[in-house]
């Protein structure tokens, strides 16, 4: 191990607060993309509590609400592997 921080693979709370903090991530080729480069992408917006990727599409959990908002500015549309990233 490295002693870098890893995220939590949890972004399923049902805290309104959690929900409002959570970013969607759709039309994620996750055969190429992996949780560490959807890290890496999205960490320059704020603190990433959780990160969770499933067949083409990921969630990112922060731990406030404004990083959300801007990391959903910031990142959609961006072509990531070939693919549109969507919100």
């Amino acid at each position: 191990m490295t002693g870098k921080t890893q995220t939590s693979n949890i972004t399923n709370k049902t805290d309104p607060r959690s929900l409002n903090s959570r970013v969607f991530i759709g039309n994620l080729n996750t055969a190429v993309v992996k949780k560490t480069d959807i890290e890496l992408i999205f960490a320059k917006y704020g603190k990433i509590t959780g990160c969770s990727v499933h067949k083409g599409f990921a969630f990112v959990q922060y731990a406030c609400e404004r990083n959300a908002r801007l990391a959903v500015a910031g990142e959609n549309t961006r072509v990531l592997a070939g693919q549109t990233l969507g919100k």
